[in-house]
């Protein structure tokens, strides 16, 4: 059977049914029909090392949370979202993040922290075990979603301790997007809540309260899953000029609306964070020895000015750059190597990271063979590693980089 064959067999089904719509992402091919080999040492690794990483930024957001403004500023944080980010509604970093991991000749490397709205829930806790049952392999991801309906229950349950309501609760996106709406109805239908999807668009504050526009009522929200990053959501403006993000994460300060992911995610998000893990890392006065082991085995040398210049490669990431945007990366002798021109966030602060080379592998593809570089993430759902997916693209992964199922060796 030709490339294409399986490929419409795996894919057509799935598009079908609803769920995954996007095998296919301006025209051009994104899921793939081919199978990628992961061993049972490997998976125990990458949990391991997502598991203690989350405690580590988890130790170290809540310890930012009770410190005075200057100290989310110099992280990079948007004034408007410090407030909010400031309540401390987990004990994990957030409730559904994304690890990238490298694997590189020194072992696993973790690239960066997708903690505020991570993208590949779909692909990895669904699509991916379809893929498998194709193929007669084992899911690495079998069983996952169960932990999706326990986290949402156990964050509803502490915005109820903090003294939110969250009786009425909403799942929005941008409706006209295939994968953030059908990520988030994934989610929505998983968390086992009784809510409903509203489109971004008939998002209103009416009244002192965050309202979906429903068939011309005003209905208010209490609690919002959001695929949109806060530090967008505090730039909204409504048509009218009025500041609607400003005033919904004054909502959240005041405790009339919880957020999914909470706020408190964008901490971790920004890699600036990053370089803050390692400083202390060197100075060796804040983790414990075990955390210290972890760090030096799994995290990449990071910093806010550029200390590689003349002694390794290196590369320059924008803090709350997503997808690859704007990424640069760069000889030691400071000649540029590649670059990611396409992302909005050029005029963003950016850290200094030591570069590792994704592993190279070659794929089948509607064109024929395609070598590229293989980067894996690794989700953790509050606090708990959970599961894992594959994409493989350039140097740089952007949002055109292919997605890769992987099934157990």
């Amino acid at each position: 059977m030709t490339y294409q064959k399986v490929r419409e067999a795996i894919y057509t089904p799935l598009r079908d049914e609803g769920i995954f719509t996007w095998d296919l992402m301006y025209g051009s091919e994104y899921a793939l029909a081919a199978i990628h080999s992961i061993s049972q040492g490997d998976k125990t690794e990458l949990a391991y090392a997502t598991e203690q990483l989350g405690g580590i930024f988890a130790k170290t957001a809540t310890a930012i949370q009770r410190m005075d403004m200057p100290i989310f500023r110099e992280l990079g944080i948007p004034e408007v979202v410090i407030n909010a980010s400031r309540i401390h509604v987990l004990g994990a970093p957030t409730l559904i993040g994304r690890f990238d991991f490298a694997r590189t000749k020194r072992g696993w490397k973790m690239l960066e922290f997708n903690s505020d709205t991570p993208g590949g829930i779909v692909e990895a806790f669904y699509v991916n075990g379809q893929v498998c049952a194709y193929y007669g392999k084992e899911d690495p991801n079998r069983g996952m979603n169960i932990g999706i309906k326990r986290a949402f229950a156990e964050i509803t349950e502490r915005y109820q301790v903090l003294g939110y309501p969250t009786a009425r609760v909403v799942f929005s996106a941008l409706d006209w997007h295939s994968e953030d709406a059908g990520t988030t109805r994934y989610l929505l239908q998983q968390s086992g809540l009784n809510a409903d999807f509203v489109p971004l668009k008939d998002l209103h504050v009416y009244q002192d309260k965050l309202c979906a526009l429903c068939d011309g009522d005003f209905r208010p929200i209490d609690l919002l899953y959001r695929l949109h990053p806060l530090g967008m959501l505090g730039e909204d403006v409504d048509t009218d000029g009025f500041p609607t993000g400003e005033y919904v994460l004054r909502l959240v300060e005041r405790r009339k609306l919880g957020l999914i992911n909470p706020a408190a995610a964008i901490i971790s998000q920004t890699k600036s964070l990053q370089a803050l893990i390692w400083n202390l890392h060197v100075i060796d006065d804040f983790f414990t020895s075990e955390e210290q082991e972890i760090i030096a085995a799994y995290m990449l040398p990071t910093y806010y000015e550029n200390v590689f210049l003349g002694q390794a490669d290196y590369v320059a990431k924008p803090i709350l750059g997503r997808e690859g945007g704007n990424v640069q990366l760069y000889h030691a002798d400071g000649e540029l190597l590649e670059e990611e021109q396409e992302g909005w966030f050029s005029k963003q602060m950016v850290v200094y990271q030591q570069m590792v080379d994704l592993e190279l592998i070659t794929v089948p593809v509607a064109g024929g063979l395609y070598s590229g570089r293989l980067l894996w993430g690794s989700f953790i759902i509050n606090g708990k590693a959970s599961a894992i997916m594959a994409r493989v693209g350039g140097r740089i992964t952007n949002d055109m980089s292919y997605f890769l199922p992987v099934g157990m060796e």
